[in-house]
């Protein structure tokens, strides 16, 4: 297996790019620009198109995929996940090649070579997935609940299954931590749903269409709690835990109240909620979206209600304006960072701006703020962030954090931070800007590898 400092691993992927970008790489500071990861590639290349009424098949990149993968068995020979690279390949095809990276202190970026997140706190997480959830007192089950007509209506519908005994229902608790509540145990002493109680496809249909959802075997219960929800740092820092006065379900990212059981068939998680919201129920049935980082939708009041009732519509749409918390100032949303500011405020966005730059006067002293993002060119004064005292997350562009750097301001109190890349910028001046952030708090900085090497005149 080639290594992944060998010029020669890299060379399929540099020729094909070379063919795709002879014109910018001629021009001054001429470059290309990608990354490599386990889970696939973000390489600029020019693709050629199908025939006329004929999709595109593997075939017709192959050339591509071949180079990416040959690049892909040296990162798995080596224990990297990925990396990013910046090429410079001038006309006669002499190339200077800069690996970059990982860092263990780094997020990897999203569709491109430049670093994500840096996070300059080991360990550290965003506020919303610190949040537990807000006792309701008084809160009870549901009037449907009832653990006996759902046993009993489980039995008649799969009789043969083969059901969970006291102590492996007692196992099951102990290694949750959770008393699993009488519903829940009712449905396990029908089915403990092992594949191998079934055997084949046709009777875990039987089992789906008797409960109302994919049923988890007792061993695969967990606990839907924040940890279990990962997210980055540059779009969870973006989050605020809402949970209004009328909710239902609390809008937390994971609580150890939430007990994982089934899937609705397309990856979103199907749980018991022992900690609802201020109008729920314990013993609610909810919806964790996959495509959402947090909060949860009421799918039933009640397991009982679930399995009788067969309820399936659970989406109630997106969360919507989320102000005060979250608040976005740009050319759709907000008109000034004063429209803004509110006691509540956590999370300032500042995005496309037609007119003067802005100040951030408004927000100063605000108690929760705590994550600023910020177009370049959007801020009059970068300095202004000083006075922002508890940001934990900080995302500028490039002469923003030259500005806050040069001047010794970076706020202390972070934990971590981002650097907004706009247009097809080099990624080595981004990686040392990011060295030196991290540099700040004696974090692992990306490190650079340099090779050499000759593609030959093009054919």
């Amino acid at each position: 297996m080639p290594s992944i400092h060998d010029f020669a691993t890299w060379e399929p992927v540099l020729r094909l790019l070379r063919a795709s970008n002879a014109e910018s790489l001629a021009a001054p500071g001429g470059h290309v620009a990608g990354r490599i990861d386990h889970h696939g590639w973000s390489l600029p290349l020019r693709r050629r198109r199908p025939r006329p009424g004929r999709a595109a098949q593997v075939e017709d990149h192959q050339d591509e995929f071949d180079a990416a993968e040959r690049v892909r068995g040296a990162l798995a020979e080596a224990g990297v996940d990925g990396v990013s690279f910046g090429a410079e390949i001038s006309a006669a095809g002499r190339t200077v090649l800069h690996l970059l990276g990982p860092s263990p202190a780094v997020e990897p970026g999203i569709g491109g070579p430049h670093p994500s997140a840096l996070v300059l706190v080991e360990g550290a997480v965003p506020e919303p997935w610190r949040r537990l959830p807000v006792p309701v007192p008084g809160a009870a089950p549901s009037p449907s609940a009832d653990p006996a007509a759902l046993e009993r209506t489980l039995r008649e519908r799969i009789p043969d299954a083969i059901g969970a005994t006291e102590v492996e229902i007692a196992a099951a608790e102990a290694r949750l931590g959770v008393a699993l509540p009488d519903e829940l145990k009712g449905l396990y002493r029908v089915t403990r749903a092992r594949w191998e109680d079934w055997g084949d496809y046709e009777t875990a249909e039987r089992v789906h269409d008797a409960v109302g959802c994919e049923l988890f075997s007792l061993d695969g219960l967990y606990v839907a709690d924040a940890p279990s929800r990962p997210c980055s740092w540059r779009f969870a820092a973006m989050e605020a835990v809402v949970t209004p006065p009328d909710a239902v379900v609390q809008g937390v990212v994971g609580s150890p109240g939430w007990l994982v059981f089934g899937d609705t068939g397309g990856g979103d998680r199907i749980a018991v909620d022992l900690t609802p919201g201020p109008h729920g129920h314990p013993g609610q049935i909810i919806v964790l979206d996959h495509e959402e980082n947090i909060g949860a939708h009421l799918l039933a009041e009640s397991l009982t209600d679930l399995v009788l009732n067969r309820r399936e519509d659970w989406y109630s749409g997106r969360r919507g304006d989320e102000l005060p918390a979250v608040a976005r100032v740009n050319r759709a949303s907000l008109p000034s960072v004063l429209a803004a500011a509110h006691p509540e405020l956590e999370v300032l966005s500042i995005g496309g701006w037609d007119g003067e730059p802005l100040s951030l006067a408004p927000v100063t002293g605000l108690p929760r703020l705590r994550t600023l993002t910020a177009y370049p060119g959007t801020l009059a004064d970068p300095l202004e962030i000083a006075e922002l005292t508890g940001l934990e997350f900080l995302e500028l562009g490039p002469r923003e954090w030259r500005v806050l750097l040069d001047a010794g301001a970076v706020p202390r109190s972070l934990s971590a931070a981002a650097i907004e890349v706009r247009g097809d910028q080099h990624p080595l001046p981004i990686v040392d800007l990011a060295n030196e952030i991290l540099a700040l708090w004696d974090r692992p900085p990306i490190p650079r590898t340099v090779l050499e090497g000759d593609l030959g005149d093009e054919a």
